[in-house]
């Protein structure tokens, strides 16, 4: 299952001031607001956007279990990013209960492919 998904694309620089609410060197803040706005046309409803240490997290509406993707620069690069979604194993644990992540998450990774491979801004895209 892959479920991390690292491309170049220069539509995602840093708000001024953005890399004093998560740590140096890191930003992200317009790609999650990106991923907000598209993702709800292929069907996921964002709960929300945070600022996180390592970059942003866009919470997915899940009622199984917790569902998000977190997104950042990275590199040390103006124009490499990532995103990963979480649950990144195929099976949780919750209440005594073992739930599979897979359809979910990869339904997500679908999105995001279409998201990302839709706009020729956003290129060199890697999965793994």
């Amino acid at each position: 299952m892959k479920t991390l998904v690292e491309f170049k694309s220069d539509k995602f620089p840093p708000y001024e001031g953005e890399e004093a609410e998560i740590n140096p060197g890191l930003w992200g803040k317009r790609l999650a607001e990106y991923l907000q706005e598209q993702l709800p046309n292929h069907g996921l409803t964002v709960t929300g956007i945070g600022a996180e240490d390592w970059g942003w997290m866009v919470k997915l509406e899940n009622k199984e279990f917790p569902l998000w993707i977190g997104c950042g620069h990275q590199n040390d690069e103006d124009d490499a990013f990532l995103c990963f979604i979480e649950p990144s194993k195929t099976f949780i644990r919750r209440w005594f209960k073992k739930i599979d992540t897979r359809n979910k998450v990869s339904h997500v990774a679908d999105i995001l492919k279409q998201v990302f491979e839709s706009h020729s801004d956003i290129h060199d895209i890697e999965w793994s």
